[in-house]
């Protein structure tokens, strides 16, 4: 993992509920470095994730000049997170020189 942080869980009451992560400033930073080499359009940009033992594949949004990271359901569950809790997470920007993008749902294995 290229970068760690620590951030907050907060719950978002859509048409249906998502947890997220929003991305504290110095590890903002170091995505928006990388941002150009990885993004695929609409200022998401692919990441390579960890929390606890899991690992996965997602996108960071864009947010209020940051950037958000979604929090998968399976990943909530596996390592006990819920809403508020403080969780530390490892994460690396996954430029698109060559790379596949990964199916949608998979869990890398840990």
């Amino acid at each position: 993992m290229d970068t760690t942080f620590c951030a907050e869980v907060f719950e978002w009451r859509g048409p249906a509920p998502f947890y997220w992560l929003l991305l504290p400033e110095d590890a903002a930073d170091y995505v928006r470095a990388q941002a150009a080499a990885a993004t695929y359009g609409w200022g998401a940009i692919p990441v390579c994730v960890r929390i606890g033992t899991t690992d996965w594949e997602t996108s960071l949004l864009p947010r209020s000049g940051g950037y958000a990271l979604p929090l998968r359901k399976d990943v909530r569950l596996k390592e006990r997170i819920d809403d508020g809790d403080t969780v530390s997470v490892g994460l690396s920007v996954a430029t698109r020189g060559g790379r596949a993008a990964a199916a949608p749902g998979n869990t890398r294995p840990s």
